[in-house]
């Protein structure tokens, strides 16, 4: 829902603290005030490791602001030690485990050793390969079972420190109506947003698309 081009309307939502807390440069999150159910996911830990992996990601969130057409080409050296801590850190301690059955409190056990073979086996490429993912399936309201997959551990710190480096990069194209798969902002956020809009400002329409459909449509027709 849009009441100008590309910008998001600045009286339909209210402000909060940007994404990366004390970043100059961070895009401030749009959320309504008052709402419930969002509460901020922050790390399970603090690790010493926290400012350096801070800095490095500013360095390359900062290049990305200041041009559209640089070429990220070597990142995989900040997908290092510190790095891979913090993402350890910020998985959910009581997930459930993926097909090797290692959950966060086994993996816990002597962790700078684990995680050091684990940056040297990505670091060299070859050694890493990420195990299959658990299909688990849930329960639909209309009936239908929803699928989802559960990684194993080593991948899930994997991910998620790649992820965080990616998000640097790609945080500065997203505007600030952009709500999907954003660091600190998901559905109920959008959800809480459109609700404000709607009982706050005239809305002429509302477009409602379901993408999978879509392509479905066109794949049979």
């Amino acid at each position: 829902m849009m009441h100008g081009r590309e910008k998001s309307d600045p009286a339909v939502v209210a402000a909060k603290p940007a994404n990366k807390a004390g970043n100059p440069v961070a895009e401030p999150v749009e959320r309504r005030a008052g709402t419930e159910g969002n509460a901020d996911q922050r790390s399970t830990l603090r690790t010493l490791g926290r400012e350096s992996v801070a800095q490095g990601l500013d360095r390359i969130r900062q290049a990305a602001r200041r041009s559209k057409e640089i070429r990220f080409t070597t990142l995989l050296h900040h997908v290092d030690l510190d790095q891979l801590r913090e993402a350890f850190c910020a998985l959910k301690r009581n997930a459930a485990p993926g097909v090797d059955g290692v959950t966060w409190q086994n993996y816990e056990s002597d962790l700078d050793s684990k995680l050091a073979d684990l940056k040297d086996r990505v670091h060299k490429g070859g050694p890493y390969h990420p195990l299959p993912s658990r299909r688990q399936y849930i329960l639909k309201q209309d009936g239908r079972q929803r699928p989802l997959s559960v990684p194993a551990l080593e991948d899930k710190i994997v991910q998620r420190a790649v992820q965080e480096v990616l998000n640097a990069i790609y945080e500065a194209d997203f505007l600030g109506f952009s709500y999907g798969f954003r660091p600190g902002r998901g559905q109920h956020d959008a959800l809480d947003a459109l609700a404000a809009g709607l009982r706050s400002r005239k809305v002429n329409w509302i477009l409602d698309a379901d993408i999978r459909s879509f392509f479905d449509s066109v794949s049979q027709s």
